[in-house]
């Protein structure tokens, strides 16, 4: 590609060091004719993808292996794009400026459903063709993983290849399985037999193609996460991000078992850090990058079994170095406060609390664990130690809610708002309680793939009655936009059926559909109608228990009967214990040995 042209081009663009490369710890190799190139591309802004801590993950990986060189790619922003397109220049790598047409592999990372035009979008970028039986022997090999790549179906006519599961052993496996000058189908058919390898054009929706894929999928497993690679040198942007600090993944998966949660389902087993472990990554990371913040990763930071002592530790060294420390998704017991208080001390930004349901009735159906009298005494906690701002995040539309639900979640923050006032002599003084709402979106591989997602108009009716209820002094209301809680469960229970929907919405101009200014509605409602797709097939029915699941080829380590049992106990609002506590024979133990122990039975 012509350096001049770009050069030229970053001069009229917003943020031209979205496109540059350069930063510091990057990759940089000698590139040989036996090399496998691979573009690693995240499918929205710089900002958001390189703020993902997997991203970081598989390219400081793959770059370890002598033979494969991984590169980045982005969505281009709007700007970019139409230069990209007057001056025919193609998709590139930031680290040599490579055409990804030239790349052995492009492959994406699938986080949330509204980034899948931008695939299409960044496919055609790339002047590579979007559906993968038009491609050539020259155009490389499009794969995909992530947790939407648990139903693969609607991105099938695009993606040739998915990997699913933890990508630590798999991604660098899979790539060192390929010989250059390979035929595809030749390599295809070699790779699909391993763990996590899902090849679409092996399978039709009924049957096999090929005989020697596998019936079902099994996801890709790492055992044990103290031994698994987790960079000291990721890459530090140019520019700010979303995420700007230095991150450790203290443990994987989750034991609580929330039934509307597809994290909490499909990264079982938990598998923890050690804490020497977490110690000696969080120094080096600081050292190497510079970052004076530092945050932990995992679904439930408090829920590490040494978390006490990992706390102490690393509020130890940070205070020594000056480097202020994150500690996102606590459980808000008395030891959190005491760490709360010592990281945040006089500056006390925002309290976050979970609660979900406004009823205990409802949290017992999703299985949140969670009871008022815990809600309140947290909250009694936080502002007896000086918390003037408390977020409270509920969801809407959930499997049988009644407005005494939503009744519930109004008295629940004017009962904070009054706990304030009898703690502060009878006045609210500077004191407000957020009340974020977000709709409920059904998710395959949880308890709650059957059920029937609320029509946008019912969410809309539910957000004015909440709206009424929450008129209430010292208290915020926000709420999700409901086309696009509609449109991600179309594509998160979805089928190959949808390929042609996507395809359209594409050609209509949709992408960047998570974002409020570029989000399309009449767009994407023209691209169901020319396509004669029903969105309530999708969203509003409820699926029959034996209804064949468009991604019922994956294994993803639940075992159906565990998901049906939980279904069946959410109905009678029936609690299922936290897995700490002893195993709920969810499956797991049948492809990994879960920490927790128990052993599978049918």
């Amino acid at each position: 590609m012509s350096m001049k042209t770009l050069d030229s081009m970053l001069k009229l663009v917003e943020k031209p060091a979205r496109y540059i490369g350069g930063e510091v710890n990057i990759a940089k190799k000698t590139i040989t004719k036996d090399m496998v190139r691979f573009c690693f591309a995240f499918p929205d802004a710089y900002e958001i993808g390189m703020s993902y801590t997997g991203l970081q993950i598989l390219y400081s990986l793959c770059n370890k292996e002598e033979n494969i060189y991984c590169e980045r790619t982005f969505a281009p922003s709007v700007d970019m794009e139409e230069l990209m397109r007057e001056n025919d220049l193609p998709l590139f790598t930031l680290e040599t400026k490579t055409s990804i047409k030239d790349m052995d592999f492009f492959g994406f990372t699938l986080q949330y459903e509204m980034s899948f035009t931008n695939i299409l979008n960044m496919l055609e970028l790339a002047h590579i063709p979007l559906k993968k039986e038009y491609r050539s022997e020259d155009d490389p090999i499009v794969i995909a993983g992530g947790p939407c790549a648990y139903n693969p179906e609607p991105l099938a006519d695009f993606i040739d290849v998915f990997l699913i599961g933890d990508g630590e052993e798999l991604l660098p496996t899979f790539l060192n399985s390929y010989t250059k000058g390979e035929k595809k189908e030749d390599f295809l058919k070699k790779v699909c037999t391993l763990d996590g390898v899902y090849v679409p054009a092996f399978y039709d929706k009924d049957k096999k193609l090929y005989d020697k894929a596998p019936d079902k999928v099994v996801r890709a497993f790492v055992q044990d996460l103290d031994k698994t690679h987790f960079p000291v040198k990721p890459i530090v942007p140019l520019i700010e991000v979303v995420h700007d600090r230095s991150v450790v993944e203290t443990f994987r998966g989750c034991t609580r078992g929330c039934r509307f949660c597809q994290a909490g389902m499909i990264y079982r087993p938990v598998r923890e850090r050690s804490v020497d472990t977490i110690l000696n990554i969080a120094k080096e990371q600081l050292e190497a990058t510079g970052h004076d913040e530092l945050s932990l990763l995992s679904l439930s930071t408090s829920d590490h079994s040494q978390f006490e002592n990992l706390a102490l530790s690393l509020m130890a060294y940070c205070k020594e170095n000056n480097v202020s420390l994150s500690l996102p998704s606590l459980r808000l017991d008395s030891f959190s406060f005491k760490v709360l208080e010592e990281i945040q001390g006089y500056k006390k930004s925002g309290l976050t609390f979970a609660v979900e349901a406004g009823t205990q009735e409802l949290r017992d159906v999703i299985n949140k664990g969670v009871n008022e009298e815990d809600i309140y005494s947290a909250v009694e906690q936080a502002i007896d130690l000086g918390w003037r701002n408390i977020k409270l995040y509920f969801m809407i539309g959930l499997p049988f809610e009644t407005y005494e639900s939503l009744d519930g979640i109004a008295k629940i923050a004017e009962n904070i708002v009054n706990i304030r006032r009898r703690m502060n002599g009878g006045k609210l003084g500077k004191f407000n309680v957020t009340v974020s709402v977000s709709n409920f979106v059904p998710k395959s591989n949880t308890p709650f793939q059957w059920f029937g997602q609320n029509t946008a108009k019912e969410f809309e009716e539910k957000h004015n009655y909440l709206a009424e209820k929450l008129r209430i002094k010292g208290v915020t209301f926000n709420y999700h936009d409901n086309e696009t809680s509609v449109l991600e469960a179309v594509f998160a229970r979805g089928d190959r059926d949808l390929g042609k929907v996507l395809l359209r919405a594409h050609e209509l101009g949709c992408k960047f559909d998570g974002w409020t200014e570029h989000f399309n509605k009449e767009a994407w409602h023209k691209a169901f109608l020319d396509t004669g797709v029903d969105i309530d097939y999708y969203t509003t029915r409820n699926r029959d228990l034996d209804e064949v699941l468009a991604w019922d080829r994956i294994d993803a380590g639940i075992s159906k009967k565990f998901l049906l049992d939980e279904w069946e106990k959410a109905k009678n609002a029936i609690t299922t214990k936290d897995c700490r506590y002893g195993c709920t024979n969810c499956g797991i133990n049948k492809h990994i040995k879960c920490p927790m122990g128990g052993v599978y039975h049918e």
